[in-house]
């Protein structure tokens, strides 16, 4: 049980929270179009569920010297010893491997994308190396979640989907860059790129508000595009609350409430997401 819970903090398991309710809301809204099965439900979840595993553990497993230099990281699974190298690798690799079976069990379309899904999520984990824009690249990771659920039951692409995946994708990197202001100075002073590194922490916070102003005009464009009904809404209202919010708890100089920032109210995002586009297809 210590081993499970070890590779469960190692992958960040309860922060699949953030990208699983829109990949599911994206399901919800293609399920309007095509007929869906119990299975195919469950097949989406899995993948979501090992695509996540395998690019946290490769994260994990690239980044582990980082880590271990990194006071706030240095008491993660595989610095710390809680998980040793060589059981990370054979855990990511398995992940990977499921990811890919599961995905062409989904769709023969899926199993054919798996791979480059797996590279875009996986090389996240090298863009803080080369690339300030590492934020975005991790929202493009994440917002190809809409992406994948909305092929796994169509078959196809359209312009829905894509609005989600542009809303994931701000949203992610502006909740991104509000945490990587805890690593300004390490990012500085290992030659790392990051927002933060880059614009100081008020340049930071500007790009940041940019971003989720974007994510709640994409929102905003997706009833253009599919009916909903007054749930959904209600709901927009909610979430443009809730990132005002967040952005009222993250100053300049004052970072003691980051963690409530980023993991609460992005989580209150995601879920009040998938309920009003639930919703607002049942109304």
């Amino acid at each position: 049980m210590s081993a499970i819970v070890a590779f469960g903090r190692m992958i960040k398991f309860s922060h699949s929270i953030f990208a699983m309710p829109f990949a599911l809301a994206s399901a919800v809204l293609a399920s309007r179009e095509a007929t869906t099965t119990p299975l195919q439900w469950a097949l989406i979840v899995a993948c979501m569920v090992t695509a996540r595993s395998a690019a946290m553990g490769f994260n994990r497993i690239v980044d582990r010297q980082l880590d271990a230099k990194n006071p706030r990281t240095a008491n993660r699974e595989i610095p710390s010893g809680a998980v040793s190298l060589s059981s990370a690798v054979t855990f990511t690799t398995l992940a990977a491997a499921s990811f890919v079976g599961l995905s062409a069990w989904l769709h023969p379309l899926c199993g054919w994308l798996s791979p480059i899904a797996l590279l875009v999520v996986c090389g996240y984990s090298y863009g803080k190396r080369f690339t300030a824009l590492v934020h975005l690249w991790l929202g493009v990771a994440l917002g190809l979640a809409p992406i994948a659920a909305w092929i796994a039951i169509t078959g196809t692409v359209s312009a829905v989907p894509l609005v989600l995946a542009a809303a994931v994708c701000t949203w992610v990197a502006g909740f991104d860059i509000l945490y990587s202001l805890q690593d300004e100075d390490y990012d500085r002073g290992a030659g790392l790129r990051s927002i933060p590194a880059a614009l100081g922490q008020r340049g930071a916070l500007a790009v940041s508000r940019a971003l989720h102003v974007g994510t709640v005009g994409a929102l905003t464009a997706l009833p253009m595009l599919t009916p909903l009904s007054w749930p959904y809404w209600v709901g927009l209202v909610v979430i443009a609350g809730v990132l005002g919010w967040e952005h009222s708890l993250v100053k300049p100089g004052d970072l003691s409430r980051i963690d409530k920032a980023f993991f609460d109210l992005n989580g209150y995002v995601s879920l009040v997401f998938f309920a009003a586009v639930l919703a607002a297809t049942l109304v």
